[in-house]
């Protein structure tokens, strides 16, 4: 059975908090330029199985643009980065954006600076010609303690210069947790937008987590003009399994409940979106390669 992404990232975030305690261990585009990458969590199995004929199979499809989802021990998907980057430089694809989830074990309070785990995933994000560096998920023990919670935003901020030296721009993605949570009174979502600074953290909004917690993604992005500058795109629909904590599922795009091509439309106008990544968690029995084909001949069909 596939994991949810919720249980990989929390996987992850064990992960690379272990790696953190070991030792020694500008983005600029024009607003209107929109480009369509695709989540590799999205074909996960197959990346697992075999990465560079999945890679092929995505490039043939005609996508130009990938996020990877593996990062482990200076790795991605098992390649280095001087490694990998070839191997998408021969498929003709680039990689703008990467999810790793940074902890507030990244950060050496003895040292007042980040650990070498964390300089080292810049580092190679910068090599792999990055323009985000993204951290996908938050530990539930800083959602809910104030004073950890705000240093983790200061570390959000410190991250953000920190890529800036390598031109590029720290990140944060949200799932649903982030609209159920208060931080006094206000929700954690409001609390991060208003304590990161947009010149330091791009936010990338994923419209498929947020559904069911926060079912209004237009009014999201003209609360916060201009910090969308990447995007996931998603369909859900009702799950029957709930694995993905919200009582629905992703979709092929333009088969669900969400106003996707609204959505697409705000983000582009009002959010300063650059980036659209596709992601598709969930399939219906379908094999998960023919469900990003279609996504991306529909989202070509929308005039992306």
């Amino acid at each position: 059975m596939m994991s949810s992404r919720r249980t990989f990232l929390k996987n992850s975030a064990i992960a690379a908090t272990a790696a953190a305690l070991m030792p020694n261990d500008l983005f600029a585009a024009p607003a209107q330029i929109q480009r369509v990458g695709i989540q590799l969590y999205s074909v996960r199995d197959a990346m697992m199985k075999d990465p560079a004929g999945t890679l092929k199979k995505l490039s043939d499809m005609g996508y130009q643009h990938v996020e990877h989802a593996n990062y482990i021990n200076r790795k991605f998907y098992g390649w280095t980065a001087k490694e990998f980057k070839k191997v998408l430089d021969d498929l003709g694809l680039q990689m703008p954006s990467g999810h790793t989830v940074m902890t507030s074990a990244h950060w050496d309070t003895t040292t007042n600076d980040f650990t070498d785990a964390w300089k080292y995933t810049v580092e190679d994000a910068a090599a792999m010609g990055q323009k985000f560096v993204i951290s996908p998920w938050m530990d539930e023990k800083v959602r809910h303690d104030t004073d950890l919670l705000k240093r983790t935003m200061d570390q959000f901020n410190k991250s953000g210069e920190l890529c800036q030296k390598y031109n590029m721009k720290f990140g944060y993605h949200n799932h649903d947790f982030e609209f159920t949570t208060m931080v006094g009174d206000i929700r954690l979502f409001d609390y991060i937008m208003q304590n990161t600074d947009p010149n330091r953290v791009s936010q990338q909004l994923d419209i498929g987590n947020m559904y069911g917690r926060e079912n209004d993604a237009i009014s999201i992005i003209n609360k916060y003009p201009g910090r969308f500058i990447s995007m996931h795109v998603k369909d859900e629909i009702k799950s029957a399994t709930n694995t993905e904590g919200t009582g629905y599922e992703s979709t092929i795009l333009g088969r669900g409940v969400l106003p996707v091509k609204e959505v697409l439309k705000a983000a582009k106008k009002t959010g300063g979106t650059v980036y659209l990544i596709i992601e598709q968690e969930s399939y219906q029995g379908m094999d998960p390669i023919d469900c990003v084909k279609i996504d991306l001949q529909t989202m070509k069909k929308w005039g992306y």
